[in-house]
């Protein structure tokens, strides 16, 4: 089994150091949220995740969820650990007071997103999609469905889904079959079959509350047709307490290559009764709430299990012995791996990324609080644009990184990594889907280039370029070999930008074959610019905690030099064009 220690000191670093963003320090229900809250909820979320939810891991891939006799059950210790889970306030985290929340800004609580993840994922998506059920309702729902529902869900005794895909459909929505019959009393019956459906049944809660999307009847063909409803795995009586069962089933779970210990669930609905949630026909805008939050939750879960990789296989290259290196002064014949430049490059490569984005998620977090707390209207519309923005980057590069970094966790430990015995290929397999769902990491690609590089406020990319460049004119000049090489990747990204702006006007052929790299590109660029904030505190800090800061130093210039100059490789390869993929005849 892995081992995983929660990386707390980083953490804090980045709460203490780079919680410098002047509109997120207006928000004024935020100002008591000071270092000493922090640091005792992320050392008891520590405990709870090394101690009580790590050892889930092996447990539930050993042991999947199974179907027995209509019932899913889950792996041994699910049960426990939940009840642990729910008793400690976990699921309440970042949830309203007025329903029984405690109220935690993204800063903190996208931390305990890592430590779950970073421990078992299977186990933390059963209350992931709870929370985002929990924001969806909280946006959309009218104040009796509130009233009724949240208190539960954000006591963690109920737990919520997300039901969208279907047999006909995945990411074409339009295509959808469920429908939603309106009764004399405004419910409506609900009858269909979703698909893929995470947590969508299991033992852990007293009732599950599934966000559905379907057309009514009267309702047009295609998106705009589309409306959401909350529909209970158990009726609500109107004392709130619970009722018979609904028209709902499970008709499967799916035998998944990671994850196993995740109930995915085929539902039938069958006339089931669901309460409409928003404006009819507006579901899909009422879904988004929930889906875009869950895009960067699942970038998050990508960074999460890189760092259990990357703190594994540093740990192995320190006592497994292989070979000589070239300055070897061992007598007994073998140096351990990480003396092997090779191995140092790999693990470097890993820490670099990690620590990058753990501050990029941290900015982002910052600016989804600004999104949607700040007083002034402007600066709430610019912060969401940059959210908006930043949700397919970082979707996109933390899981496709996550990829490359536990496949390269497997070849440090060699032939141990590819066995069961040490757990770095379930790393490997329950991090696949990250890249999968909540959108696939192509349409993560489109939906940047043709729907955020550019909208309705305006030139969003150039926006963030400026702010980028704001940055680097008023920096130390400590920083300066750092920004040098900064600036010369930031002008090919301005000149790939220029060109795929033109491309979609002109040729949306070679603007959709360049999707993918022009994603990587911007994520690259702004993992570097975390790492300018970072390296700024470093400096000017320098004398406060040399050997921090002095890792932290090293570890930003392997990023400045073998990490960022693949966003270069990405435009060459773009700009080539897509003619000769198109024309290309498949035999």
């Amino acid at each position: 089994m892995p081992n995983y220690t929660a990386p707390l000191d980083d953490m804090m670093f980045l709460f203490d150091k780079l919680r410098n963003n002047q509109n997120y320090n207006e928000i004024e229900k935020y100002k008591e949220v000071n270092t000493e809250l922090v640091k005792d909820i992320l050392s008891e979320a520590a405990k709870i995740n090394q101690n009580i939810i790590l050892p889930l891991a092996k447990s539930g891939d050993e042991n999947p969820t199974i179907l027995e006799n209509g019932v899913v059950r889950t792996p041994p210790g699910y049960k426990e650990a939940y009840k642990r889970f729910i008793e400690d306030g976990w699921t309440s985290l970042s949830c309203d007071p007025k329903y029984g929340g405690q109220g935690m800004p993204k800063t903190v609580s996208a931390f305990f997103d890592e430590m779950l993840s970073s421990s078992s994922l299977s186990f933390k998506l059963y209350s992931e999609l709870s929370i985002g059920a929990y924001n969806c309702i909280n946006h959309h729902a009218n104040e009796e469905i509130k009233n009724k529902y949240l208190p539960k869900i954000v006591e963690g005794k109920w737990s919520g889904t997300m039901c969208l895909t279907e047999p006909v459909c995945g990411t074409d929505l339009g295509l959808l079959k469920t429908k939603a019959v309106e009764q004399p009393d405004g419910t409506f019956k609900i009858s269909g079959q979703k698909i893929f459906i995470t947590s969508g049944d299991h033992d852990l809660t007293e009732n599950i509350i599934h966000l559905v999307i379907a057309r009514a009847t009267d309702s047009p063909k295609g998106t705009k047709g589309i409306s959401l409803f909350l529909v209970p795995k158990y009726k609500v009586n109107e004392d709130g307490t619970i009722g018979i069962r609904n028209g709902i089933s499970t008709g499967s779970i799916e035998s998944k290559m990671g994850i196993k210990g995740s109930a995915t669930c085929v539902l039938n609905f069958d006339d089931a009764v669901g309460y409409m949630i928003g404006p009819k026909n507006k579901g899909l805008n009422s879904m988004f709430t929930m889906m875009n939050l869950e895009r960067i939750v699942v970038g998050i879960q990508g960074l999460g299990i890189s760092e259990t990789a990357y703190q594994n296989s540093l740990s192995y290259a320190k006592e497994r012995k292989q070979g000589k290196t070239h300055n070897s002064k061992s007598s007994n014949g073998a140096d351990n791996i990480i003396e092997h430049a090779d191995i140092r490059k790999s693990l470097l490569n890993m820490k670099s990324i990690i620590e990058g984005e753990r501050a990029l998620c941290f900015w982002l977090s910052q600016q989804t609080e600004v999104s949607l707390y700040h007083e002034n209207t402007k600066v709430r519309e610019e912060a969401s644009d940059f959210v908006s923005l930043m949700t397919p980057v970082v979707k996109t590069m933390f899981t496709d990184l996550g990829m490359e970094i536990t496949s390269d966790a497997m070849q440090v430990h060699g032939g141990y990594g590819y066995t069961k015995d040490q757990g770095i290929e379930q790393l490997y397999r329950d991090n696949r889907i990250t890249p999968i769902y909540e959108g696939t990491n192509s349409i993560q690609a489109a939906d940047l280039v043709f729907r955020k590089l550019i909208n309705k406020n305006g030139d969003i990319i150039d926006k963030y370029l400026n702010t980028i460049q704001n940055d680097l004119d008023n920096n130390i000049k400590e920083i300066k070999p750092f920004i040098d090489d900064f600036r010369s990747q930031m002008q090919i990204l301005i000149k790939f930008t220029d060109w795929i702006k033109e491309k979609i006007s002109n040729s949306k052929n070679d603007a959709s074959a360049a999707c993918n790299d022009y994603l990587k590109a911007l994520g690259y660029l702004s993992i570097a610019h975390s790492w300018i904030k970072v390296l700024e505190v470093c400096f000017k800090d320098y004398q406060n905690n040399k050997d921090f800061y002095e890792d932290k130093i090293q570890t930003a210039k392997f990023y400045f030099k073998r990490v960022l100059p693949r966003a270069e490789n990405h435009f060459k390869t773009a700009s080539s064009g897509s003619d000769y993929i198109m024309n290309f005849k498949f035999n």
